[in-house]
């Protein structure tokens, strides 16, 4: 099938693009606008002068106020938070938009699978919030500690501040401890760099010092976690480095699954591009990884022990902290919510967007957390004028690359149904196995001219 890219005014693998009730996503720019980022390996957190400016706004204890407009806070600045704010703003400018974010930087997790393997720089991915200071956000760099569902209100440092309306886009958090022997401290020897950033960096370097004819071992969770493509993407890039590089190494993925998005797409590559390089274990087959040990670099199955030169675990994830502390997370560690208007079916008030949501059929993905702020936003602001919101159509895809210039993509349409987000029958699908060379090389291209879109778009 021919993947088609829509167009649209507004905006840990790869997901791409963004989707609102029209489902219409941002279109591949043959020429996109530079992406906006900070400057070295690793810059300082620094926000511009205007965007301190913005902030210091809330420098006093903020409690009531005497309200000539509703107050809308958005608490997170990645791709869903931040298009949601973005997002409101456009469409209803006489609400009162704040974002806060604890970074001034924010760093992308799609394409990052590509620094690891040394085809992209980390600058690359990483983009400041100006863009929305100029659209006449108010962007907070803080901390938030607490949010009290019945005061409507969010505390950071020494203020609380009341809302109207909160639309929570904390991202996820590694489940640590569920993965024995995987905590913060083992991370810092064996990298997940399922978040975007240091960790990324330590995995490239990792790879770079490490001899030829030594053996990287991966590990990949059972669902639920962000991005479903990735680990698989990552295992091919890993591949294709190894292949280029280090051609007597080799590559071995424990997987906790049987099944997985794009399967038939990434074993036709695997078995094109690096037959006897990369090895996929199953979870049929004594895949699940039961133990890490550190120490050793070794990755522990009820089948046996793989002792690693290099290894990457990707462990099992929840929502983020804020999330839980706010009450909109269950038992499962992900936060339930109405995919009419990704309001949170456990607290009021409150809407829940992007990875942390429970979002039926829609993969955790940049592009779905794309979409879900565009429907969220025209849902707050339909409540807070007094109306009711329109049921949604939402779109998803996602690229991933085998290779340098070897890309695929699956994609989606999803509506409520039952309660739940479900993908639209006969919607969507995945590219052709019988793809020519310059489509593959086409999809890789889409990808690329996606990240640029959409960021520019979100942060821009």
């Amino acid at each position: 099938m021919t993947v088609s890219i829509h167009s649209s005014p507004s905006p840990c693998g790869r997901g791409l693009g963004g989707g609102g009730r029209d489902g219409a996503g941002p279109a591949p720019s043959p020429h996109p606008p530079p992406a906006r980022g900070g400057g070295g390996p690793f810059p300082s957190a620094s926000l511009s002068r205007r965007t301190v400016l913005a902030g210091a706004v809330l420098a006093t204890p903020l409690i009531a106020r005497a309200q000539v407009a509703p107050r809308v806070v958005v608490v997170g600045g990645g791709f869903a938070g931040a298009t949601a704010a973005r997002f409101l703003r456009r469409i209803a400018p006489t609400i009162d938009v704040l974002l806060i974010e604890p970074n001034a930087i924010f760093t992308a997790c799609p394409l990052s699978n590509e620094v690891i393997v040394g085809l992209r720089d980390i600058d690359a991915q990483r983009f400041i919030y100006d863009g929305l200071v100029a659209d006449g956000i108010r962007v907070m760099q803080a901390a938030v500690t607490e949010i009290d569902p019945t005061r409507r209100s969010v505390a950071f440092g020494s203020n609380r501040l009341i809302y109207d309306r909160l639309i929570l886009a904390p991202g996820i958090d590694i489940a640590w401890g569920a993965l024995p022997g995987y905590d913060e401290a083992a991370a810092n020897r064996i990298p997940h760099a399922w978040k975007a950033g240091e960790q990324t960096i330590l995995l490239r370097r990792q790879l770079d010092a490490m001899p030829d004819g030594g053996v990287v071992v991966m590990s990949s969770p059972p669902n639920p976690y962000r991005c479903p493509p990735g680990p698989y993407e990552r295992a091919s890039l890993i591949a294709w480095y190894l292949k280029t590089h280090k051609p007597r190494s080799k590559l071995i993925l424990l997987d906790a699954k049987d099944n997985f998005s794009k399967q038939k797409l990434f074993q036709q590559a695997w078995q094109q591009l690096y037959p006897g390089l990369l090895e996929w274990v199953p979870l049929s087959d004594g895949g699940k990884v039961t133990r890490v040990d550190p120490a050793t670099n070794t990755c522990e199955t009820d089948f046996g022990s793989h002792k690693a030169d290099v290894a990457n675990v990707i462990p099992p994830q929840r929502a983020g902290a804020i999330a839980v502390a706010a009450g909109v997370a269950d038992r499962t560690g992900w936060c339930p919510i109405d995919p009419a208007t990704f309001a949170s079916k456990l607290q009021p008030n409150i809407h829940v967007i992007g990875d942390a949501a429970i979002a039926g059929a829609m993969p955790k993905s940049a592009f779905a957390a794309n979409a879900q702020a565009k429907v969220c936003a025209e849902a707050v602001a339909a409540f807070l004028a007094g109306g009711a919101p329109q049921e949604p159509k939402l779109i998803n895809t996602c690229y991933s690359l085998a290779a340098p210039g070897y890309g695929f993509s699956v994609a989606g349409v999803y509506h409520p149904v039952n309660g739940q987000l479900t993908e639209a029958e006969g919607s969507g699908g995945t590219s052709p196995l019988d793809a020519s060379t310059e489509q593959r090389t086409l999809e890789a291209k889409y990808a690329e001219a996606w990240f640029k879109t959409i960021t520019n778009e979100t942060f821009g």
